[in-house]
């Protein structure tokens, strides 16, 4: 017997074209669209849910529009709502399709069944077609007069979707006014939310170009208006009861009764089983009493409870929503909190984020009297599995100690981690250690006698190793082993690959050479020779200032670089208290999770990194041609526009780098003791010494320079470039390039006071860069930052440089990106640039 034929195929990814369904489907439909056969609804269902199940998996089934229409035409509500979704996905990319829909959807609004009609007038709305607007007002007018609350919540918000279709259409209508009256007058509490929430967006938009929206705006914050929402607010939805409480936030009371009438009012709004609605309630409280200071602080111990309660019987995403409301608490009043610290220890199955704002709270509420039972549970968790969450156990016993709280157990408790033989909690406890001793040199013995004892082999962590050697520099008079352990580091210079290592390994030598010079004073020589000819910026600049100050003069040199300290009393805080007050401001809000005003993560300006290819449309861009300059039109930019992305700036280092995006002439070995010669030299000429007092100093550290030496000749120049006066660049090929090239070269630019000042002409730069045959392609920015697109190419070939310009005038610091089609004149041409640069503002 022959297998049964397969009419219908089930839809598969695999076919993401679907022409052989759609026209399957297309054939059934139209079969069904006039029968009356016993069952039909049923046959019409099976195939509308094929129809959105293709729909869902990307495959076009718009060639069905018409017969979709055609079957809906039934009194089935499930047909219905599938047909309404279908024209709803279809009508905005085809709003030709769109007007095929207007007469039955007008129809299904006068339906006898109020959830048809609901449901005709939000997928009516939902079209979102311009020119279909005026099919649009006669319904919601309708709607809006519905017998049935259904259909009124549907055409409140119907009404906000045609302002943002057409406000001018929406505003003739009148449809505000209405919503005012339902939102005063309508019986059914969903309606009158739908009606608050369309309003506030409404007139919010309204009121920058119109009085009378502001004023209503304002009216939505009068007493009689707030009073008639709290006190039906128990009628209201949850979201609804959040925007009501939004609301009454806003509210300023006339004098204290107003604010003891609201307060009780909303009592028992804090024992709601939705954690929304008691942040809400929360902020009114403290909102309403942020003028009175006693009752400020006596609504802090009554949302307490309810908020710990919040934190122990939700999810783990609400755990810390609330946790973050509380920590910001915390840290205004912590105090009120102290004795309520046992909430915050971790538990076992407890996510990470939850866990280390945990640690946050329990170093916030710390005091005198819970210090010891705090840092007992902290030091418990130091051996968790969790590493990351034993890491800031371990800050956070070290914040504690830093508040002076029982300073002489924690001490012992962090000497104690030291000893551990887990490499982790040993670097964090090496950080701490060092600044504990910037507050607490009295306790240098104590921690010296342990720290004496960890090898400089056993800590790899950069931030540890740094505070290990800071420490065996400022202590090394009480460190038999100091200068050898500090030797023994010098010589795997090589082999160290983070800067902020090696810069402290050159300050702890020099101090630990002031206080033994005989045992340092070959440690020294070769930190400054492997300095001098370090390849990051930073380290090689410290090495040459202690090699100079060596020169001048010793005794000048140990007052700058090991003069007598002074206890640090306190440590600089990450936020400053305007940033804690603006984000108490918007409590409630996701400002309190990501402890950042709102504005820093929504303004445009705060939306992170400049992306090239994405603002390089928004620049004026064209060819100049060989006689005049064409200025690059300025667009709105920032300062965050104007930051280097990171991305950016991986890009720009060498493969072999620590990290430095510098670029610092490089010293081979064979000729440092050549370079030392012609720094000492050089030195001696300016600073008025005798050349053979700085022979001298080489000589004492070992340096080997011959006295009689001369200076070594000067490198030669580069080979010249030349470059092409009129060349040409499409925008859009300089886009391509930006993107496929290489950063070539990257490097920091100071620049003159006088080019600086002439930068408050726009064209001055562009001009000045044109005459040397390197032309602008886009600029943008507002003062400070300003930044800027050139290129220029060769005379002699296609061969093209693109450069990036960033510059803050009230620095004078700039930065200078280039990328290149020949990478070995890439170096030739930045200091082309540069040239250019330092001619621009000279005379």
């Amino acid at each position: 017997m022959a297998p049964p034929q397969q009419s219908q195929r089930s839809p598969s990814p695999s076919q993401p074209s679907g022409k052989g369904e759609v026209s399957d489907l297309k054939s059934q439909l139209r079969q069904l669209a006039g029968s009356r056969a016993p069952g039909v609804d049923d046959s019409k269902r099976e195939l509308f849910k094929k129809v959105i199940s293709y729909m869902t998996i990307g495959i076009d089934v718009s060639p069905l529009f018409g017969e979709m229409v055609m079957c809906s035409a039934a009194s089935d509500i499930v047909l219905k709502k599938m047909c309404y979704l279908y024209v709803g996905n279809y009508a905005k990319v085809n709003p030709d399709l769109a007007l095929l829909t207007i007469n039955f959807l007008q129809r299904d609004c006068k339906d006898e069944d109020p959830m048809i009609r609901g449901l005709a007038l939000r997928s009516l709305c939902s079209l979102r077609v311009a020119n279909l607007v005026e099919y649009l007002v006669g319904p919601l007018g309708s709607g809006l007069k519905d017998s049935n609350s259904y259909v009124r919540m549907v055409a409140v918000i119907g009404v906000l979707k045609l302002y943002h279709i057409s406000a001018s259409t929406c505003v003739d209508a009148e449809f505000p006014s209405t919503l005012k009256h339902l939102m005063l007058n309508d019986p059914d509490a969903l309606v009158v939310a739908n009606c608050l929430s369309a309003l506030q967006e409404i007139w919010t938009l309204e009121a920058s170009t119109a009085e009378e929206a502001a004023r209503e705006r304002e009216a939505l914050l009068s007493k009689p208006v707030v009073y008639y929402f709290l006190n039906r607010i128990k009628e209201f939805s949850e979201w609804a009861q959040c925007l009501v409480l939004e609301l009454a936030a806003k509210y300023v009371p006339s004098d204290s009764n107003e604010i003891f009438d609201i307060m009780n009012l909303l009592e028992d709004r804090l024992q709601h089983a939705n954690g929304a609605v008691v942040l809400a309630t929360t902020k009114v409280f403290l909102q309403l009493t942020l003028s009175m200071a006693d009752v400020h602080q006596q609504v802090y111990e009554r949302i307490k409870a309810p908020l710990l309660t919040l934190v122990s019987s939700g999810s783990p995403e609400q755990s810390y929503a609330v946790l973050s409301h509380l920590h910001l608490l915390v840290m205004r009043a912590p105090y009120i909190f102290s004795g309520d610290y046992k909430h915050f220890y971790c538990q076992y199955n407890e996510p990470s984020y939850v866990k280390k704002l945990k640690l946050e709270m329990l170093t916030a509420v710390a005091n005198e009297s819970n210090t010891y039972e705090i840092v007992t549970e902290l030091c418990e968790y130091a051996a968790n599995v969790d590493i990351p969450i034993a890491r800031e156990s371990i800050r956070a016993v070290g914040k504690i100690a830093l508040q002076q709280y029982d300073v002489n157990a924690i001490v012992d408790r962090l000497l104690q981690f030291l000893e551990m033989e887990k490499d982790y909690v040993t670097a964090e406890a090496l950080v701490l250690v060092k600044d504990l001793l910037r507050k607490y040199p009295q306790w240098s013995q104590d921690c010296i006698a342990v720290v004496g004892n960890i090898s400089s082999k056993n800590v790899q962590e950069p931030k540890a190793k740094a505070a290990l050697i800071w420490m065996l520099g400022e202590y090394s008079q009480d460190m038999q082993d100091a200068p050898y352990a500090l030797e023994s580091l010098v010589e795997n210079w090589d082999e160290e690959h983070s800067p902020e290592v090696r810069l402290h390994l050159l300050t702890a030598v020099m101090k630990c050479f002031f206080k033994k010079p005989p045992e340092t004073q070959k440690a020294l020589g070769a930190a400054l020779a492997a300095g001098l000819a370090d390849y990051h910026q930073d380290v090689h600049d410290r090495a040459l200032f202690y090699y100079r100050l060596l020169q001048y003069n010793v005794s000048v040199a140990e007052r700058v670089v090991n003069p007598p300290k002074q206890a640090v009393s306190v440590f600089a805080d990450t936020q400053s208290s305007e940033v804690k007050d603006r984000i108490f401001d918007e409590f409630n809000s996701l400002s309190v999770v990501y402890q950042k005003p709102s504005y820093m993560f929504t303004d445009k300006e705060h939306r992170g990194p400049f992306e090239f290819s994405d603002e390089l449309g928004n620049l004026s861009i064209g060819a100049e041609s060989a006689d005049t300059v064409v200025p690059a039109q300025s667009v709105e930019a920032n300062d965050k526009d104007l930051l280097l992305s990171t991305t950016e700036k991986e890009d720009g280092r060498d493969l072999g780098s620590n990290g430095s995006a510098y670029s610092a002439p490089s010293y081979s070995s064979a000729a440092t003791s050549q370079s030392h010669e012609e720094l000492a030299l050089t030195n001696a000429s300016v600073l008025g010494q005798a050349p053979a007092s700085s022979f001298a100093i080489d000589d004492l550290l070992g340096l080997d320079f011959p006295v009689g030496g001369t200076a070594a000749a000067p490198p030669p120049p580069p080979p010249s470039l030349r470059l092409n006066p009129k060349a040409v660049l499409d925008p859009g090929t300089f886009q391509q390039k930006w993107r496929q090239l290489p950063i070539s070269s990257s490097q920091e630019y100071s620049m003159s006071p006088q080019g600086v000042a002439l930068l408050t002409s726009p064209n001055a730069l562009l001009k000045h860069m044109k005459d040397i045959s390197i032309h602008c392609i886009a600029s943008g920015g507002q003062s400070p930052n300003f930044k800027y697109f050139f290129f220029a190419q060769k005379a002699e070939e296609t061969s093209t440089f693109l450069v990036e310009y960033i510059i803050n005038t009230s620095s004078a610091k700039s930065q200078i990106k280039i990328k290149a089609d020949d990478q070995s004149s890439s170096e030739a041409f930045s200091t082309l640039f540069q040239s250019a640069l330092s001619k621009f503002g000279s005379p």
